[in-house]
């Protein structure tokens, strides 16, 4: 054996010369990668001796990408696009020895190979749109000619990978393996020695011509992706690079992608998003957590509360195989929350995403109770009741008597503080804070909250926990409204103010969504309902919320909020809403006006960054970028503009500071005194995170 590089070890086995790669964790194409295959290739070439070459990987995957660390960094010779040309133009076959995933770089990688073999459960794809990025190696040239282009647009489009059934049948693989990959690919490729003329996919095209024929295919891909893709460019580019492959020589078609993938590159949006995919593993590491704390095991999951949010808190858990039991006070409600979870779960299976079998698994693990005494054998205990701190305080001195000694008990709380809940039990560190997003059996948001006495078991056995039911978890202090909902409340407190000033409501909300959000905040607050919180007993119609509910406005619920909805729930900006607005500012004396967009878009935002920047300083989140992950994954933050803290590093944090200060001399008010952490970065130059 010979080690080509620290990564690549070079073998000749009966004239068959392998290349084994070994690049943890996943064989990405780092510079020693790519050195090796070059120099294996050239070896192998100019060996009489080697008849065809083998190309496969140690570990659990075949090559699952490129480093992308190095496209900040710049990358280093060799050329991915040389290594590549000197293996399409080989001439000895080369087999692609596939398992795991073959993914971006790594499927790029095979499809330069003459033949691809593959076990049974790897799995193929192009992701690059996932990082606002296209496949930069040739895959948007070559997978259509494997595949056709029809299924091509659809894998750049999405990023979703293919199995290796599909990919045989599609001719993407030549055979599926059983047994041991090495063995069969060495005798596959002893097979393919002496062959003259070795299939190169740059040679084919006859899988283009059903695009070539029908003239408006990629003007009904558009439009059948326009909605989902909104904002993005990556996916419009993917799709320019499939039409030039249909449409132009293949030398061209490489041309035309090279060009569009450096202008993604160097764009803004594909920065945010390889800077959020970066911000998502990180959010899972806690700063100040020995690496050798122990975990406590979780194998029963015990909720209080079987309304929205506790019915798809327990659907997380059966997903995932685990047994639930479900409390309610009344069998009327337990019942209702029961069926909602099964009328969930046939919906799913109606879009063909799980079996009746799989229906009745998941619905058989979540067992409705109406005692509390019930939940003495789970593990966790996860309180899912409404905002109501004596009411959940009342919970948890009766669990304190009733759970186990090493249980970790759980509130659900969106705002209040957890420290105040953890103090009526005897065990306030083995309390803490889930806060799952709705819907819970969805979003895939959780903000763990770390109480004052939070022990760091618990901490670590609730974030290793969220990915199990496959959350993306963000630790968090205690304050109001912790991360998220902190700074939302900055926002609708501007948003509603803007409106008094004489910013339709509809207006406010169309900046947003231009912005990239799915929603603004008054269709939100419609969504959501607007009589949370609200009692009509109570009610003095001292805002225009008020107001809109005492006239049975309650939003989306009720067919009429601050916008009126048909039967299919389509909004029309509601003409009372407006009124309402401009009779309250009359009568406190605010003078309405035109407000452009960029200043209600600035005022949206900015007090957005500038909450952030105190939570930080305030040590409720670990780093900037946790923020952005709270925005993302439970806001509906563009992806492409990477979240709030680094839209501000973006702006420039000069910038930042001197747009609050412009507002609050415009206000004269406190609300725009930029953060301390805000001043201070801005002032050295400096960027958060």
């Amino acid at each position: 054996m010979t080690a080509l590089t620290d990564r690549v070890d070079y073998t000749i086995t009966d004239g068959v010369a392998v290349l084994t790669l070994n690049n943890p964790p996943v064989n990405a194409l780092s510079q020693g990668v790519r050195q090796g295959i070059k120099e294996g290739v050239e070896m192998a070439l100019t060996d009489p001796q080697v008849g065809a070459i083998v190309l496969i990987c140690e570990g659990r995957t075949f090559i699952a990408g490129a480093d992308i660390t190095e496209f900040s960094q710049g990358l280093q010779e060799p050329d991915f696009h040389g290594v590549l040309q000197s293996m399409d133009a080989a001439s000895k076959p080369i087999v692609a020895a596939i398992h795991g995933t073959a993914l971006g770089g790594g499927l790029e990688t095979a499809l330069c190979c003459h033949y691809r073999v593959a076990v049974a459960d790897a799995r193929f794809g192009l992701p690059e749109v996932n990082l606002g990025l296209l496949p930069g190696g040739g895959g948007t040239q070559r997978l259509p000619r494997a595949v056709g282009a029809e299924k091509a647009t659809e894998m750049v489009t999405s990023g979703n990978p293919i199995g290796a059934t599909e990919a045989l049948q599609l001719g993407l693989i030549d055979i599926v393996v059983e047994g041991d990959l090495r063995a069969a690919a060495l005798a596959f490729a002893a097979d393919k020695i002496g062959t003259t003329s070795l299939p190169r996919l740059r040679d084919r095209d006859e899988k283009l011509q059903s695009a070539r024929d029908n003239p408006g295919f990629f003007d009904e891909v558009r439009k059948a992706i326009s909605r989902k893709t909104r904002g993005f460019l990556a996916p419009e580019y993917n799709i320019r690079c499939i039409e030039a492959a249909v449409n132009q020589p293949f030398d061209e078609g490489l041309a035309t992608e090279a060009k569009l993938f450096m202008e993604l590159l160097s764009g803004p949006q594909s920065a945010a998003q390889q800077y959020f995919f970066f911000a998502e593993r990180q959010a899972a590491k806690v700063v100040d957590l020995p690496a050798d704390t122990a975990e406590r095991p979780i194998n029963k999951v015990g909720v209080i509360g079987a309304g929205t949010m506790g019915g798809g808190i327990a659907m997380n858990m059966a997903n995932v195989g685990l047994p639930v039991t479900l409390v309610e006070v009344k069998q009327e409600a337990l019942d209702r929350g029961l069926a909602v979870v099964r009328r969930n779960y046939e919906n799913t299976a109606r879009k063909g995403r799980l079996s009746a079998e799989e229906v009745e698994a998941r619905c058989k693990l979540i067992e409705g109770s109406l005692e509390m005494q019930d939940l003495h054998d789970c593990d966790l205990i996860i309180e899912a009741v409404f905002e109501n701190m004596a009411v959940k305080q009342d919970i948890f001195t009766r669990l304190d008597s009733i759970a186990r000694d090493d249980a970790i008990l759980a509130s659900n709380t969106s705002a209040l503080d957890l420290n105040e809940i953890a103090g009526v039990t005897g065990r306030p560190e083995s309390v803490i804070g889930l806060h799952f997003f709705s819907p819970a059996n969805v979003m895939k948001l959780l903000e763990v909250v770390r109480g004052e006495k939070t022990g760091d078991d618990v901490i670590k056995t609730c974030m290793s926990f969220a990915r199990r039911i496959r959350k993306v978890p963000v630790l968090v202090g205690v304050c109001h409204g912790f991360v998220g909902n902190r700074i939302l409340f900055q926002r609708q407190f501007q948003a509603d103010r803007l409106a008094h000033e004489g910013a339709a409501p509809h207006v406010i909300d169309k900046v947003l969504y231009d912005f990239g959000f799915p929603m603004g905040p008054f269709q939100m607050s419609d969504l959501a309902g607007l009589d949370i919180g609200w009692s009509k007993e109570t009610s003095k119609g001292a805002s225009v919320k008020d107001r809109l509910c005492e006239l049975g406005r309650f939003g989306q619920k009720s067919s009429a909020g601050y916008y009126d909805y048909d039967d299919n729930r389509v909004p029309t900006p509601a003409p009372v809403a407006t009124e309402l607005f401009a009779e309250f500012a009359a009568r406190e004396g605010i003078a309405q006006r035109e407000i452009s967009e960029q200043e209600i878009l600035d005022r949206c935002l900015l007090p957005m960054i500038n909450e952030g920047a105190k939570i930080l300083q305030e040590g409720i989140a670990q780093r900037a970028s946790d923020i952005d992950v709270v925005y993302v994954y439970g806001y509906g933050w563009p992806v492409y503009r990477g979240g709030p803290m680094h839209y501000a590093n973006t702006l420039g944090l000069e910038t930042v500071v001197e747009k609050l200060r412009k507002y609050g001399e415009q206000t004269g008010s406190d609300f725009w005194q930029p953060a301390e952490l805000l001043l201070k970065l801005a002032g050295e130059g400096g960027r958060f995170g």
